[in-house]
Parts: C-alpha cells; structure tokens; sequence
C-alpha cells in the first residue's frame, strides 16, 4: 500500500502541472521533515502557476523558518501581488500578518 506522499508523488509525475497536487506533495514533504524538498517543491508551484496563491504563504513560512528572512519576505510580497488579481482577501490577509510578523 502506497503512503500518501508517494499518491501525491505518483500525482505529480501523472500532471506536472497540476499545482494542486504539487502544493499537497509540498505539505506532505514538509510533514515528513523534508524542508529543503518542500521548499524545491512550493518554488515549482509558483514557477508553473504564478497565480496559485497559498504556495506563497507556505513557502514564506518554510523560508522565514530557516533563517532566509529576506527571502521571506520577496516571496510574501510576490504572494500580496498575486492575492490581489483573484481578489482573494482572506489568503491576502493571512500573507499580509505573516510578513507583519518579520518586521
């Protein structure tokens, strides 16, 4: 029986392109303790779909807790600007506290 991070890996390798199960992949990497993949990963994600907006957050999140505050904080700003094209306020306002919380 597959484990779920090899589903999500099968997912991915299936559609490249499908950000939704690339961006699940990444969490469950992340879980898994495996931050530097995650990180490669959630930078796929927003590389292939610039629009898809909680990869920011995460990503944000993964780099500010590995000391790369400066790289936090680009990709926080990046995730605002691409918040603001889908009006997506409430994934704006959870990127916005986060990049408040750097400062």
């Amino acid at each position: 029986m597959k484990t779920r991070r090899q589903m999500l890996e099968d997912f991915v390798a299936q559609d490249p392109n499908d950000s939704f199960s690339r961006y699940a992949f990444a969490l469950e990497l992340e879980k898994e303790g495996r931050e530097l993949e995650a990180i490669q990963q959630l930078q796929e994600v927003i590389a292939r779909d610039p629009n898809y907006v909680p990869a920011y957050y995460h990503l944000g999140r993964l780099l500010a807790r590995r000391g790369q505050i400066e790289d936090a904080r680009a990709v926080y700003r990046q995730g605002l600007d691409a918040a603001a094209a889908p009006d997506d306020q409430r994934t704006r306002g959870e990127i916005q506290e986060a990049l408040d919380m750097l400062d």
